[in-house]
């Protein structure tokens, strides 16, 4: 399959053998059982490597799956409201949304009308603006809200430098948070341990029990 002349070559272990005949590189490569494998073919001349190419192959296939399995795919997180949802309920969705939004989806708000509620749907427009105000140090919004039939949508979508700098801050005090429970464990052990030293003394003390 290589049908160049002249190619520059490298072993197996990696050491450049120079400039040689595509015919006398194939030699080499026979001799010690491996395969000779263009890396580089828009090299003047192309530069072919001495190497399993059976391995080669494989090797390239599971680090392409590794990658692949580490990607994480976008996906879009519906959270559907009613347009007099109380404080503490959408207080909750906001929740679960920033988790949807570090984790790199994107978050589709509905605001669901019924009846007379169609009457009122500027009510659902001031709660999709308030959620954008709310998500906004993590998130943009993609679109103005969109009335589609009885349901009104907004999507916002992550702010990746924004969340990088949320991630970096968070660690940092999941890491002091980390170390005070640790002491206060610490100060909760010493405490039990006294109390148990008190109690043994106190059995020692006391009369038996028959």
């Amino acid at each position: 399959m290589i049908r160049v002349l002249e190619v520059r070559v490298i072993n197996d272990e990696g050491q450049q053998l120079g400039v040689m005949s595509t015919d006398a590189a194939r030699d080499i490569a026979a001799r010690i059982g491996l395969d000779l494998v263009e890396i580089a073919p828009t090299a003047s001349p192309p530069v072919c490597k001495i190497m399993d190419y059976g391995r080669f192959k494989y090797e390239a296939k599971k680090k392409a799956a590794t990658a692949r399995k580490s990607q994480h795919q976008q996906q879009v997180k519906e959270i559907k409201l009613r347009p007099r949802i109380a404080d503490h309920d959408l207080d909750f969705k906001l929740k679960n949304a920033r988790s949807f939004l570090v984790d790199g989806d994107k978050v589709k708000w509905t605001v669901i009308f019924r009846g007379r509620e169609m009457l009122h749907t500027q009510l659902g427009r001031e709660l999709l603006q308030r959620v954008g105000r709310e998500l906004g140090d993590l998130a943009h919004v993609e679109a103005q809200p969109i009335m589609e039939g009885r349901m009104l949508h907004l999507t916002v979508g992550p702010n990746k430098s924004a969340i990088d700098r949320w991630k970096a801050e968070n660690a940092k005090n999941l890491a002091e948070l980390t170390k005070v429970t640790a002491d206060a464990d610490d100060d909760v052990d010493e405490t039990e341990n006294e109390a148990d030293d008190g109690d043994g003394d106190a059995a020692e003390a006391g009369p038996s029990k028959e």
